[in-house]
């Protein structure tokens, strides 16, 4: 049987996706943050991936940019994700004994 090649999507930071977004609108950094009722500092942040998109940021974001919060928090759950190290083997081996004596 032939083995497929998948190719694995590219996470980002949902700051990358932010600074296209108000590019493309034409804004700049400043005028975002003016629209968020944020401070520059804290949109700067966000934008450089130093600061993570909360629930309350993905609620402005969304009000903002005419999306959905759960985009925000999607994609600031997948770049965390891609960020993490796998777990200790260990834990799936004790799993699977406790499953085991359980029977």
């Amino acid at each position: 049987m032939a083995k497929l090649h998948r190719s694995i999507a590219r996470v980002f930071p949902p700051g990358d996706f932010i600074r296209e977004e108000i590019e493309a609108r034409g804004w700049t950094q400043a005028d975002f943050a003016e629209i968020l009722g944020r401070p520059l500092q804290a949109v700067n942040a966000i934008i450089n991936g130093k600061k993570a998109v909360t629930p309350a940021t993905a609620v402005e974001l969304s009000a903002a940019l005419g999306t959905s919060p759960e985009f925000w928090l999607n994609l600031e759950a997948a770049y965390a994700l891609s960020r993490t190290p796998p777990p200790n083997p260990a834990i799936a081996k004790r799993s699977e004994r406790r499953m085991a004596s359980s029977r």
